[in-house]
């Protein structure tokens, strides 16, 4: 579709700076499509656990895809009708992934063998995961929408990166060689 590596990167993040901007203006509606993108993938993994249930040829697998398959169903539904819920949920994994994330990374830096400032950068992202996780789990309501403006935020950077990416390949040649084509013509 593309001619050129540069073209492609600076469509990309031209789409991604708008989507960025799109999450910033409007993070309720961020929310709503983060609950809706879950729903949809509850209900595609419900059909996929049914096909998995019906192509077994034993039944003990038969019942536990089934069973997973009304689970992924009913938590599709449940995300549907009732959004709300559903978003607290989400930000209440994300608090926990965050907390456990963080108490793993200060222990990582408790760790011998490594440089001193490995450490330090170890022990400094996990406490700011912790702290994130506990402002999430302290106000849930607000943490959708924090999550929503940093999605945003990330999305933003994104696709300044690749803008920039793809105009600094249009200014060495136009086109990006993979690292087997590179070592070939070497």
């Amino acid at each position: 579709m593309f001619k050129s590596s540069s073209a492609s990167l600076i469509l990309l993040g031209i789409l991604a700076v708008i989507a960025g901007v799109l999450f910033i203006a409007w993070p309720g509606v961020t929310i709503l499509a983060l609950v809706i993108l879950f729903a949809v993938y509850a209900f595609a993994d419900a059909g996929l656990q049914g096909a998995r249930a019906f192509g077994s040829r034993a039944a003990g697998p038969v019942v536990g895809h089934l069973l997973l398959g009304l689970i992924d169903l009913a938590a599709g539904v449940f995300a549907l009708a009732w959004p709300a819920p559903t978003a607290f949920v989400l930000v209440i994994v994300v608090a926990a992934w965050a907390l456990a994330g963080g108490v793993a990374e200060v222990a990582a830096g408790f760790q011998l063998g490594e440089t001193a400032g490995t450490r330090a950068a170890f022990i400094l992202a996990g406490l700011v995961s912790v702290a994130f996780g506990v402002l999430l789990f302290a106000r849930p309501g607000v943490g959708a929408v924090t999550l929503a403006l940093l999605f945003g935020l990330y999305t933003l950077i994104y696709g300044f990166s690749q803008i920039t990416a793809g105009i600094q390949v249009r200014h060495l040649g136009g086109d990006v060689r993979s690292h087997s084509e590179l070592h070939h013509a070497a």
